[in-house]
């Protein structure tokens, strides 16, 4: 999602439109030869007609369970991935631009812009070696910028709703073609991406694009959409502020302007930066004015709410009361295909937004795209996540679904009743990570954060760095949080224990954003964007990516030493990640923070008995140390492989320490007395583990900012 115009929150979200979610219907339409025959009318039919059959089948044999419903399957595509996934997002528009000039509002033709062509098979080989599996390509659907693609019949946006002038990628303007500006031949866009895409499976990896669901631009208007569909707002009933099959919200207040009116901004976010333009007045024509993307219900939404959007209406009266079906909250425990059982039968209740959606990505995954980040998705109600979900695993059952969630209390909804894959663990992990780099919280509350989910933890995506949050090498990332204004590049080396502790933490996939792993540090003001993160709003180059990117050749012939080294360290942890060649790391997981945190309570009061302190730089086991083991069970013909992790979060100190592994552990392990050798896949340490009398210590010195994953060596 975009950010709100101020650096250290989110956009303003009215969340009176929280609920439940569901799957999507298919429906006919000549998209292109290769999509209809994916979503054929007479396919679907037949499909619903044998789920039905054979729901009805399973109803009468098992009397628990109810209309609709159909056993648990025994199968899904999260059991069918080998490995844990690593997903690289891309901001497309900035990662192949070789244009260094990075002039404030600079236009395309000033600051250059990347091209899906750019996106080349020594780029992806790149990308592949870093162990990524998944590429997010950001800012693919067609959204609102301010060019000129009229020879291409495509309408000018008027800089008055546009943020920036290359535009937010969230104010999508035709969700059935791509940017042109991403294009070398902007009429030939979708073949341009489509290549893209095929290269991108060429090389092993899938591709995931961006669904917003919960709005679109202003001036939405698809002008190659299939035949038989339907732009949002087509055939809307106007009058009303709210009806059940309009896909927007109308401002009908009488007290409150008939039309829409441009919020008052400040100089500093002036369109195009106060730049001349024939569109940019002050006005843009809208009778009668819609609901805001974030729920405002004003004709002259506030600067921070998202005025280049409309919200999306999915069924949810103004009052917050749902006008479709309830799902019934036993389906939090059946799988997607009793999902889409369930919406099959109540397939004319459908709010009309919903069938759109489910058009919408069902056109793309037959267009060959491999999955879906969405945006903002707590705003959507979950019965329609249940719908929308259930269809695409039922087309599509190995799809790649990613949501933007930030509710703790709805991360179960959202998965169990939604039918997501993975959420954002932002509001615990994320923050937490980046408090104990801030020296605020303590590294047990990662034990803790990690208890809080235990039940849907595989489900929880880790991550130091999206478009929305600030960049590590940049001081505002860890200043936002002290007060610290600065946005000065800073050594991003501080946040690498963090980085480990949240690739290795779980079997949940990873995330990093194209720059992090060479240090980008965002440090220029370029327009709508401002310094500390990469501008999703300008058109722009981001310098150390550039400088690794090389003129094409992807081989880091321009980076500095330190950033060369940090792609290395980067590339060495995810592919470690993956669990291709560490297993462990897709086994069990155990906290080794209680019982070390109890051992150095005990040797604090023995210290303090004795008068004795601690010398030097040289510390015990801490609150900026953090220790867990990842493990296989071990098998009648196979010992399982067995993982230490253990990071010393502090930018100064040495760490000293005897790491205990419990009783418990050891006897779950299998070991007996002895001393077992130790192998630090990860940087160089040398450590053995001793078990004596059924416990196990590890001697320990970690350098400031080290971590270790030590293999037990049998």
């Amino acid at each position: 999602m975009n950010f709100l115009l101020s650096n250290n929150s989110k956009r303003r979200a009215y969340r009176w439109q929280q609920g439940l979610t569901l799957l999507a219907l298919i429906c006919s339409g000549a998209f292109s030869a290769m999509a209809a025959q994916a979503i054929s009318t007479q396919v679907i039919t037949a499909q619903a007609t044998a789920l039905q059959a054979g729901a009805a089948k399973t109803m009468a044999a098992n009397p628990n369970v109810g209309e609709g419903e159909m056993l648990p399957a025994h199968h899904n595509a999260e059991q069918a991935n080998k490995f844990k996934p690593v997903v690289y997002q891309m901001f497309t528009r900035l990662y192949s631009n070789k244009n260094t000039t990075n002039k404030p509002w600079g236009t395309i033709s000033e600051n250059g812009v990347g091209k899906f062509n750019d996106i080349d098979d020594t780029a992806l080989k790149s990308i592949k070696g870093l162990g990524v599996t998944h590429v997010w390509y950001t800012g693919v659907p067609h959204h609102a910028l301010i060019g000129d693609y009229s020879a291409i019949g495509v309408s000018h946006d008027d800089p008055d709703v546009v943020k920036g002038r290359a535009g937010s990628p969230y104010a999508v303007k035709d969700y059935y073609n791509v940017n042109p500006d991403l294009a070398v031949d902007p009429a030939k866009r979708l073949q341009e991406f489509q290549a893209l895409i095929e290269r991108t499976h060429k090389q092993g990896l899938k591709v995931i694009i961006d669904i917003v669901p919960n709005h679109v631009a202003r001036n939405y208007h698809s002008i190659t959409k299939p035949e038989g569909v339907r732009d949002f707002g087509e055939d809307d009933n106007q009058a009303l502020e709210y009806a059940k099959h309009n896909n927007f919200y109308y401002v009908i207040d009488k007290k409150q302007s008939s039309g829409f009116q441009v919020p008052d901004l400040p100089e500093s976010l002036k369109p195009l930066g106060g730049e001349s333009h024939p569109l940019s007045d002050g006005q843009f024509k809208e009778i009668p004015a819609k609901w805001t993307g974030n729920g405002s219900r004003l004709a002259k939404p506030d600067m921070n709410d998202w005025y280049e959007t409309v919200k999306i209406n999915y069924g949810v009266r103004p009052d917050g009361s749902h006008d479709f079906p309830a799902l019934p909250p036993r389906y939090a425990t059946l799988g997607a295909e009793q999902h889409y059982a369930f919406w099959q039968q109540h397939s004319h209740e459908l709010p009309n937004s919903w069938i759109k959606f489910n058009q919408i990505t069902q056109y793309w995954l037959a267009m060959g795209v491999d999955g879906f980040r969405y945006d903002m998705a707590e705003m959507v109600p979950v019965e329609f996540w249940s719908y929308l979900n259930s269809q695409i695993k039922h087309s599509h059952p190995e799809a790649f679904i990613l949501a933007e969630v930030y509710n703790p209390a709805l991360y179960r909804d959202y998965i169990q009743l939604g039918k997501m894959d993975y959420l954002y663990d932002k509001v615990d992990l994320y923050d937490t990570l980046k408090a104990i780099m801030a020296g605020q919280k303590s590294t047990a509350q990662i034990a803790a954060d990690k208890a809080k989910v235990q039940d849907i933890d595989s489900h929880m995506l880790h991550f130091l760095e999206n478009h929305d949050e600030q960049r590590i090498a940049n001081a505002a990332f860890l200043g936002s949080l002290s007060g610290n204004a600065s946005t000065d590049a800073v050594d991003p080396r501080y946040a690498l224990p963090a980085m480990v502790v949240s690739a290795t933490l779980s079997t949940s996939p990873t995330l990093i954003y194209f720059g992090q792993e060479v240090g980008e540090a965002a440090t220029q003001n370029l327009g709508f964007g401002h310094a500390s993160r990469t501008s999703i709003f300008d058109y722009a180059g981001v310098p150390a990516h550039q400088r690794w990117m090389n003129e094409g050749k992807f081989d880091g012939g321009q980076s500095t030493t330190a950033e060369v080294a940090l792609r290395a360290y980067y590339q060495k942890l995810l592919n470690l990640s993956t669990g291709k060649n560490a297993p462990a790391l897709l086994g069990k997981y155990d906290s080794l923070d209680a019982a070390n945190r109890s051992a150095l309570s005990a040797a604090k009061a023995s210290n303090k008995a004795n008068n004795k302190t601690n010398n030097g730089s040289a510390t015990g086991y801490d609150d900026s140390t953090f220790a867990f083991v990842r493990f296989e069970a071990n098998t009648a013909d196979k010992q399982g492989q067995k993982l230490i992790i253990v990071s010393n979060f502090s930018q100064t100190q040495t760490k000293l320490f005897s790491l205990k592994l419990p009783h418990s552990l050891i006897v779950q392990w299998q070991l007996t007395d002895a001393s077992y050798p130790l192998k630090d896949l990860l940087e160089n340490h040398a450590a053995q583990l001793i078990v004596e009398q059924g416990e196990g210590q590890v001697q320990l010195q970690l350098a400031p900012l080290s971590s270790a994953i030590f293999e037990l060596v049998h």
